[in-house]
């Protein structure tokens, strides 16, 4: 097993990304508030450099790479908002970049990969292995490795998000009692777990996830991991990993309270909240947090103060008007 990550390694991140990523506001909407039954105040990481966190854990990583391994250059697989977190630290880094996708990944996360410059290869999910790809790449140009989830640099990068919120609302004097995080492979609610804890330390940290596809909430009860059944799938695309990275879930075994998993149909209605009553574009995968909220917190959080994240805001336009056109 790798390094785990600390709070110490969440705290030398903010200052790692410090160059790419921007430190997104904290916001609060009463009718949200009102919906939940709690104070919910959000982290929009869709304002986040390149649409969403991932750019956090990519700079942190290749900020650490050493001056050969920048000379051979970085591969790594995703679905979309890793591949442009890693495209653009790559860019600013001036590192060669493979970028392993889905062909049927959403048009404006390829696009956004190809504008930072990045080396493009597509493939068929259905039909081949992204990890196969990736490993031949490396070894065919000594390259390295960047995961999207199960790195220790990856946790404690997405991790700066979870202390920014937990910074911020020590700042207005505010307690946090839970957060509530979208969650795939782990990286974003684990890291955020550690950088909350550093600060308050009683939260409870849950992950959110779509129906069918909830391995975090599983492996969480039974405190092991369990994988997700092969072809359950969602349209919530970025998250839909097959089951809890090692790296992740070492840290959620101390930090995780559980987690809660929500439908199709309450994360778009949370998509056509995020425009009308917050004026944001959250992608499917980024808005299941916020379903959750919407549909009503648990009755032991009422009265509480939660903090929940807005993952990402990289959603085809398509799409967009195709949920907002089912309101």
């Amino acid at each position: 097993m790798s390094h785990i990550p600390t709070f110490a390694d969440v705290q030398a991140a903010a200052e790692r990304i410090k160059p790419l990523a921007i430190r997104t506001p904290l916001l609060e909407n009463m009718e949200l508030s009102n919906r939940a039954g709690a104070r919910v105040l959000i982290k929009p990481e869709c304002l986040q450099t390149t649409g969403s966190f991932k750019i956090r854990g990519a700079t942190n990583r290749l900020a650490q790479l050493t001056e050969d391994e920048r000379r051979t250059g970085v591969v790594a697989f995703s679905s979309g908002n890793h591949a442009q977190g890693v495209a653009r630290a790559a860019r600013y880094f001036q590192v060669p970049a493979v970028i392993v996708m889905p062909s049927d990944a959403p048009a404006v996360k390829i696009e956004g990969v190809r504008r930072d410059g990045a080396e493009l290869v597509l493939y068929d999910r259905n039909n081949a292995s992204r990890e196969e790809i990736a490993a031949k790449l490396c070894e065919q140009r000594g390259a390295v490795l960047v995961p999207s989830y199960d790195d220790p640099h990856i946790v404690a990068g997405q991790g700066t998000a979870g202390l920014e919120v937990a910074e911020d609302m020590a700042a207005r004097g505010l307690g946090l009692n839970h957060f509530l995080c979208c969650t795939g492979g782990g990286g974003l609610v684990n890291g955020s777990a550690l950088g909350i804890h550093g600060i308050f330390p009683d939260a409870k940290i849950w992950s959110v996830e779509p129906e069918g596809h909830e391995d975090w909430k599983r492996s969480l009860e039974a405190r092991e991991i369990r994988a997700n059944a092969p072809g359950v799938r969602s349209f919530c695309d970025a998250i839909l990993t097959p089951e809890p990275g090692r790296i992740p879930f070492s840290v959620a075994l101390e930090h995780l309270a559980g987690g809660f998993a929500v439908s199709d149909e309450e994360v778009r209605a949370a998509m056509r909240f995020a425009v009308q009553h917050l004026k944001l574009v959250v992608e499917p995968g980024g808005a299941v947090a916020l379903a959750a909220a919407l549909r009503g917190l648990p009755d032991g959080m009422h009265g509480t103060t939660v903090a929940i994240t807005l993952s990402g805001g990289n959603v085809d336009p398509a799409l967009l008007a195709e949920v907002l056109a089912g309101a």
